[in-house]
């Protein structure tokens, strides 16, 4: 868990990039089996459920290990307080990045046959658009000053809730809980902060796939 003690060195960034390819693969895949389905194997909830899971999932894949980093938005928050070293976080930030870049390109290969189906080409925007399954694009009715402050409050909430589960001083959480209780805020994000964006509240969960995209065939206006 994030502020647990743990080794440094390459163990540690590859245990971070293994987590964060952990983390977006379930979660993206629930999005593909939503949308390439046009909605008759999943659902805005089953979505949320999958990437709490995921969460939870990634960190016990090697979180005693890393730390359980599996956003740098989380890392900075760390590095800010002063609980770990500013030199992890570019390191880290990076391995989350490539985490979800491969992450991405792992359902990507999943859901090759699927993709193409479903439009017969990769589609960043309109009814049949599919980039929305790997990064979080805006909602219509959403402006860039909103969705500035939707993406800050809800890291804001993620990163609050985790400085409260791993501080020694509040309420302890059983041990080997912290994992499943990071995923239960994840999930609680989701279905109460889900609807303008995507709520990625993860710049890495959102960058890497973004990248992997443009790179796959949906081009740069995934940027836009």
């Amino acid at each position: 868990m994030p502020g647990h003690p743990h080794p440094s060195g390459c163990s540690s960034v590859w245990a971070v990039g293994k987590q964060t390819i952990t983390f977006t693969m379930f979660g993206c895949g629930a999005v593909a089996q939503l949308v390439l389905s046009r909605g008759s194997h999943g659902s805005f909830l089953s979505v949320n459920f999958a990437f709490g899971l995921a969460a939870t999932l990634g960190i016990l894949v090697c979180g005693q290990v890393s730390g359980g980093h599996l956003n740098p938005a989380v890392t900075f928050a760390l590095c800010l307080l002063g609980r770990e070293r500013w030199r992890k976080f570019l390191v880290y930030f990076a391995a989350q990045t490539v985490g979800a870049f491969l992450g991405s390109a792992i359902i990507f290969g999943l859901y090759y046959g699927a993709l193409w189906n479903h439009a017969g080409e990769l589609l960043v925007e309109g009814e049949n658009a599919t980039a929305g399954i790997f990064a979080t694009y805006p909602g219509s009715h959403l402006t860039l000053v909103n969705g500035f402050f939707d993406q800050m409050i809800g890291t804001t909430a993620l990163i609050g809730c985790i400085l409260a589960i791993v501080d020694p001083y509040n309420n302890p959480i059983p041990q080997g809980l912290e994992a499943f209780t990071v995923g239960f805020v994840v999930l609680v994000i989701g279905q109460s902060m889900g609807f303008n964006s995507g709520y990625a509240v993860n710049p890495a969960r959102d960058l890497g796939p973004r990248l992997f995209t443009a790179i796959a065939g949906w081009g740069g206006e995934v940027f836009t």
